[in-house]
């Protein structure tokens, strides 16, 4: 039988290094929010495929629509010959939008495609070239969504220059001593110095920073944002590629917010587990590129489609949105509880809506110096005990929980209990 140790010599002989994985295993099979590696060791997901697995793994109701697509056709080009599945999720994501008036939607396969056409879309409608987005920000590995992203290591490094007409504000996190009227001054004086209003295209935000460190967008930038928005005649893009599909407790995580954006990206949890990914926005908005401007070979997939519309009867069936404000809730209670330990590594700023849950590690407590080794120590700990979780943050210090909000409470505990005892094991150094 084929062992880790077997499959990690080859991957290393065939597969370039610059493409990473977290930990030295090979899946073999998963069911909801347990995978089991080739060798039969059972692990709890609270990664899920890095936020693709709000359904998780295989649940049968998506299988079942994937199969049935896969009797009928598995291909056609939606540019070709369309299909109804690729209309009825459209027609279903536009009822949903959380903005007011007309919407309409588009597929692609992958988060960087959807941003990309997102930048697209917004210069084709206002005639402009520049794009603003956040510090800590990740967007993509595209030439344009890496130039987007605001972290040069692991992302830009030796890949430069990047494309022009992309600049970056300050994300406010109170953490890292950044506040909104911090970020807001040097958005001021990005429009004083660099580049006037009247040639931005648009304004792109997560509202949760995801590889960032899991910082949620304050409201009051959102407001602030929407303000500068409108009297500049920008584009407000939220990146929802993370942030989206009951993940935060709603289908789109600026509902929390109570702003309207233009635009938003997605893909990830929208066809629990199969590639597929999509702007929806504003109507006049979406339609500004002339036919033949937008599209891809493989966008909007009737398989990945056919999916994504079983993901959205599965969340309202099962009332996803209403699951994961449980689950955050019982994850951040665990948290608080492991946080008043003495025995475990300092932890710090639990936060998050819904499942979308981080904290930080830190040297000291009380105090914010953060411990990227330590943090380290706790992933590798994890695995160890049958967990997998990974770490994210602008200085590799935070922890963020990605679990299926499909899990039960027993599985949960169970990887809440792995997680306790991880974070006491990383404190033995």
């Amino acid at each position: 039988m084929t062992d880790n140790a077997t499959l990690l010599a080859r991957r290393t002989a065939a597969v370039p290094r610059g493409v990473a994985t977290a930990f030295p295993i090979f899946a073999d099979r998963a069911e909801n929010a347990e995978l089991w590696d080739v060798e039969g060791k059972r692990h709890i997901d609270f990664a899920g495929g890095i936020a693709v697995l709000n359904t998780g793994h295989r649940h049968p109701k998506i299988m079942a629509a994937v199969e049935a697509q896969m009797a009928r056709f598995t291909h056609t080009a939606f540019q070709v010959t369309a299909y109804e599945p690729y209309v009825e999720l459209a027609e279903k994501l536009n009822a949903r939008a959380p903005f007011t008036g007309p919407a309409k939607t588009i597929f692609f396969t992958t988060g960087g495609e959807a941003l990309e056409n997102a930048v697209k879309i917004a210069r084709a409608h206002t005639g402009r070239s520049a794009v603003i987005t956040f510090t800590g920000a990740f967007h993509g590995r595209t030439m344009l969504t890496m130039a987007m992203t605001g972290k040069v290591a692991p992302y830009k490094k030796k890949f430069g220059p990047m494309p022009a007409e992309v600049f970056h504000v300050p994300f406010p996190v109170a953490l890292h001593g950044v506040s909104v009227q911090q970020s807001l001054d040097a958005l001021g004086f990005l429009f004083r110095a660099d580049v006037e209003p009247e040639r931005v295209a648009a304004i792109v935000i997560e509202p949760v920073q995801g590889e960032g460190g899991f910082y949620e967008t304050p409201v009051e930038l959102w407001r602030a944002l929407r303000k500068i928005c409108d009297e500049h005649g920008i584009v407000l893009i939220a990146d929802e590629v993370q942030t989206g599909f009951g993940r935060t407790g709603k289908l789109f995580a600026v509902e929390h917010t109570g702003v309207e954006p233009d635009m938003i990206t997605m893909a990830k949890s929208l066809a629990g587990g199969f590639p597929l990914s999509g702007v929806l926005g504003r109507a006049e908005i979406m339609d500004a590129p002339e036919p033949g401007g937008l599209g891809g070979t493989y966008g909007g997939s009737p398989i990945a489609c056919a999916a994504a519309l079983a993901v959205l009867d599965v969340m309202e069936e099962e009332k996803l949105l209403d699951r994961a404000d449980a689950v955050g809730a019982r994850i951040k209670g665990r948290l608080a509880e492991i946080a008043s330990r003495n025995d475990v590594v300092p932890i710090t700023g639990i936060r998050g809506n819904g499942a979308m849950i981080g904290f930080d590690i830190v040297k000291s407590r009380g105090t914010y110096e953060p411990d990227a080794d330590a943090t380290k120590r706790v992933t590798t700990h994890a695995l160890a005990n049958g967990l997998i979780l990974l770490s994210c943050g602008v200085h590799a210090n935070v922890v963020r929980i990605l679990v299926p909000l499909t899990v039960s409470d027993a599985v949960l505990d169970e990887g809440l209990a792995a997680l306790e005892a991880s974070l006491v094991a990383a404190a033995k150094v």
